[in-house]
């Protein structure tokens, strides 16, 4: 349209929605074996994280990924196939393990908030597909009939024989090659539950922190030093705490929600279903709190996992405070040597600020201190950065590094606002959002860090284009 014959629009100011809070909801994916399943989940999450083959039953644990979509996120499961007959010639171990992969599968549905029931329309409806139909229907959460494999125009006439499942109409995609994948994505969005609704029982401004970690760190240890009393089972044996249990107190004329979890192992070594279950629980209590403690083995050091459970409440929109627990462990040597301690803050170096305690839980040392870091970065997230001040310190920052030009063009900065989100979000309106490199979106961050803080936060930039400011 030309600019004579263009429709004037109203210039309006960002909404709260222009930024995605966090996640919220789990979906699995489910299905008999070499479906697409784990097609599906690369192609929702955007990743490749699970393997993908032609050889049915790769998938031998479950793949958890966060999904955005209009302006909602969640986590997507990625299941075993579901299949209750075990090849010929199958051994005991293989038998065993095929066993664990299918109860892991059906922890998955009895904890989902929705279930993408996969088939393949070109098979159309098995007997499996028939059983596994009468298992979601009794498990009580929304199912919505995926019909993958609808490459081409003529497949969607086979269709009509998924019917007959009674699970309502189905929704035609092509994993492989992204085809209606949004249509699904919107189905699934109507479906979730609604999000950001407070826990049943909480109080308004309260901290709800989750004990986090891998097993045997000391985690139950801690919250009963914190509490003072044993309100948590401890025992050395890891995987002792099955459950998500809340406690409530008071510090500092704050009400906080301590939040103690199963410990969190990764992909590959959680051998049994009890801890497939515990995994779940503790990504929902994650899910759901503000703060997330990470309680690591001083004694042992950062592993890649203390990082990888970091992730985890990461994603979810936590701060960060890292409790490297049984310091009396830790050599003396080690203990006077400043280039030991700063290991564990530059290990989680991927939140800026996140504070470092050294504690015992079992003798009560420096444990009063984690309520004292957990009210900070809990107001640290909770800082409303004003709509002026933040133009006028990025105009600044624009002003002494200017963005470098691609292709002939420069990236323009017009304004910028905090989403009114949960997670701490910087909404950036550009010219173009591929002009935003992330080196110059983390410059821009480090410039809003230096002067409002958000110390423990990950502090979210998210870049859209000038037409979305513009629109009604």
């Amino acid at each position: 349209m030309s600019p004579a014959g263009a429709v004037r629009h109203r210039r309006r100011r960002p909404e709260a929605d222009d930024a995605l809070g966090a996640p919220s909801g789990i979906v699995a994916i489910v299905g008999r074996p070499n479906v697409g399943k784990s097609t599906l989940f690369n192609r929702l999450t955007g990743t490749r994280q699970a393997i993908v083959d032609e050889t049915a039953g790769l998938t031998r644990d479950r793949l958890y990924g966060i999904t955005e979509w209009r302006g909602r996120r969640f986590t997507i499961v990625d299941t075993a196939g579901l299949d209750t007959r075990p090849p010929r010639d199958t051994t005991a171990d293989i038998g065993a393990l095929i066993a664990g992969t299918q109860a892991q599968a059906r922890l998955a549905i009895a904890e989902a908030d929705v279930c993408c029931f996969m088939l393949d329309v070109r098979d159309g409806v098995t007997a499996l597909d028939e059983e596994i139909a009468s298992t979601l229907r009794a498990g009580g959460a929304p199912v919505i009939l995926v019909g993958n494999k609808a490459d081409s125009d003529r497949d969607p006439y086979l269709a009509h024989e998924l019917h007959r499942l009674g699970l309502g109409d189905p929704v035609l995609v092509s994993a492989l090659q992204g085809k209606d994948t949004g249509d699904l994505l919107d189905v699934i969005v109507d479906a979730l539950p609604a999000a950001g609704e407070p826990e049943a029982g909480q109080a308004e401004g309260e901290v709800s922190v989750a004990i986090i970690g891998k097993p045997n760190v000391g985690k139950s240890s801690l919250l009963n030093a914190m509490l003072g009393r044993e309100r948590a089972l401890v025992s050395p044996v890891p995987g002792t705490t099955r459950d998500a249990v809340d406690t409530v107190l008071t510090h500092a004329e704050r009400s906080v929600r301590l939040v103690d979890t199963a410990g969190i192992r990764r992909r590959g070594v959680v051998s049994t279903d009890v801890e497939h279950y515990s995994l779940l629980r503790a990504l929902r209590a994650v899910e759901r709190s503000d703060v997330a403690v990470v309680v690591v083995d001083a004694a042992e050091g950062v592993v890649a996992q203390d990082r990888h459970v970091a992730g985890y409440a990461v994603d979810a929109g936590c701060a960060i405070v890292v409790a490297a627990n049984k310091w009396d462990l830790v050599p003396q040597e080690d203990r006077v040597r400043p280039a030991f301690l700063r290991e564990f803050g530059t290990a989680f170096d991927f939140v800026p600020g996140a504070p470092v305690l050294t504690l015992s839980a079992t003798e009560g040392r420096n444990v009063s201190r984690v309520l004292d870091a957990v009210v900070q970065v809990a107001d640290a997230r909770a800082t409303r950065v004003p709509t002026a001040a933040l133009n006028t310190l990025l105009r600044l920052a624009v002003d002494e590094h200017p963005p470098r030009t691609v292709r002939g063009r420069r990236l323009k900065l017009l304004y910028a606002t905090q989403a009114r989100s949960a997670v701490p979000t910087i909404v950036l309106f550009v010219n173009d959002p591929e002009l935003l490199h992330f080196s110059y979106s983390r410059y821009l961050e480090n410039r809003i860090r230096s002067v409002f803080g958000f110390a423990g936060v990950r502090l979210r930039m998210v870049a859209r284009a000038r037409a979305d400011r513009d629109a009604d």
